[in-house]
């Protein structure tokens, strides 16, 4: 089972966005892009990043409310200046335990 668009807590169409910006604007990890950036505000980048993760940190699917935890992490509580892929999944691992949603 997957996190899906309906399971996300801020998709009210105004959080989000659902396109791309640009044509090499690509939600997923393709060629050791866990280096790249991942816009918080971008929901497809952020659905596909939280299903990918939840696949990562537990052997069974996480289920919705673990999803929506860490959608919330990435929104309010990861620092502004972590910002790649890698560094955010280190960040929530390290603080999934101490920060309460």
């Amino acid at each position: 089972m997957d996190f899906k668009q309906s399971d996300m807590l801020y998709d009210d169409g105004s959080y989000y966005k659902w396109q791309a910006k640009a044509d090499h604007d690509n939600p997923y990890y393709i060629k050791g892009a866990d280096h790249s950036e991942l816009n918080p505000t971008e929901g497809y980048e952020i659905l596909y990043y939280i299903n990918h993760l939840g696949k990562i940190l537990w052997k069974e699917w996480p289920g919705t409310q673990a999803c929506q935890k860490m959608e919330r992490m990435i929104r309010y509580s990861v620092p502004k200046d972590i910002r790649t892929h890698k560094k955010i999944e280190g960040w929530i691992v390290a603080n999934w335990k101490t920060v309460g949603y």
